[in-house]
Parts: structure tokens; sequence; C-alpha cells
């Protein structure tokens, strides 16, 4: 369904904006994946999109374009819009430093450490350290097709699923690819749910090998 609107936020830095929806309805999501390359929207500034409606994430925004008035009051894309030059390049902003990645990957060596100590020592299956980094990298891979299917549109993962993945132990992939993808990184009510399952996680974690260590000697 195309449509034409007016852009009332974008925020460069995150890369996604909104245009303002009809009288009476929601706002319209829009991302940078969304506009063409080279084209930076600008608020006040009129757009044609293609309407589409993500489940539960609310009306979205596609095939954004920007739109010039012509004589007569209708409205034309300019051709920088819709055929961005080959030789411009764009420039995108780096991705925050994430002050807790350093210390969460420096905390998973020490777990992963600890788990090979326990499996060589026969305290704990051998099974256990192959399934952990298979499960850090099933768990990264999870929030990719997340961030790809906002991008495009798609069904998403739900965040308790995200959340239970990190719960069973993938809290370093997890945090990987919040800071890799740039993906639930800054959404606080996110944050915080994951700190709660790293917590849970460890806890109930050091508690079970250390039950292992008692029986086993």
């Amino acid at each position: 369904m195309n449509k034409t609107g007016r852009v009332i936020r974008w925020e460069a830095d995150r890369g996604f904006g909104f245009i303002e929806g009809a009288a009476g309805t929601q706002d319209v999501f829009f991302h940078v994946k969304d506009v063409p390359r080279g084209w930076t929207p600008q608020v006040g500034q009129v757009v044609s999109y293609e309407l589409v409606h993500v489940g539960g994430k609310g009306p979205r925004a596609v095939a954004v374009q920007a739109q010039v008035p012509r004589s007569g009051g209708r409205v034309a894309t300019p051709k920088s819009a819709a055929a961005p030059r080959r030789d411009r390049v764009e420039v995108r902003a780096p991705a925050p430093k994430d002050p807790w990645l350093a210390p969460v990957l420096l905390a998973a060596l020490l777990w992963g450490t600890v788990l090979a100590w326990a499996s060589l020592t026969q305290r704990l299956p051998t099974w256990v350290v192959p399934a952990w980094l298979a499960l850090n990298a099933w768990t990264f891979v999870v929030y990719w097709r997340d961030k790809w299917a906002a991008q495009k549109g798609r069904w998403r993962t739900p965040e308790n699923t995200l959340h239970l993945w990190s719960l069973l132990g993938g809290w370093p992939g997890a945090r990987m690819a919040q800071q890799v993808l740039r993906h639930k990184s800054r959404k606080e009510a996110f944050q915080t749910l994951y700190w709660v399952t790293v917590f849970v996680h460890v806890a109930g974690g050091v508690g079970l090998l250390s039950q292992s260590i008692v029986v086993l000697r």
C-alpha cells in the first residue's frame, strides 16, 4: 500500500525514524535499510513509502523515497534519492563501545575454564564444554535472525526466547551479538532482564558445580 507522509523523527546515529501517520493513526516506523543508499532523511521532509504491518510491532514503512514538489501540487522522487551516485560512500556511525563486553568475555573465559577442569577431572560429563560453546554460537545466530527480521519486516523472535537462551548458558554469545549486531543493546528493560539471566545462570551453575565436587570427592 503506497502512501505519502512527513518525517517527524530521524535518529541518524541509531538508524531509524518515524513518519507521521494519518489523523488518529499510529506513527510509522522506518529503518535505514528502508531508504536509498546515500540519502539521509530530514525531519519535515515529505516522503513516499509502502506500508506494511509486522505482527505485534505496529506499522512499518519500506521502500521510503524522498519527494519534492512539482508544479500543480504533485510530488516527484528526486534523481539524487532514487538513483544515488555510485561514487558516493555511505558513512555509518560506529557502534558505541560496550563497557561490559570485556568483563563478560573474561567471565565467560573463567566459566569455560572451570567447566573444562570439571570435565577433565570427571566431575562433569565430557560433552558439557562442547555443548556450552555450541549453545553460545546458536544464541548469536538467534540474535542475528531477530535483527534480520527487524530490518526486513518479518516475524520477530520474542524477547523471552532471547532471554531463555541466555539463561540456559548463552549469555556470553548474547552479549557479543548485542554489541556486534547493535541489537537490543540500548533497550533498558531488555538489558535489565539480560543481567538477571546472567546472575541466575551463574549462581545456579556455581551451586550445581559445587555440589557435584562435594559428591565426587
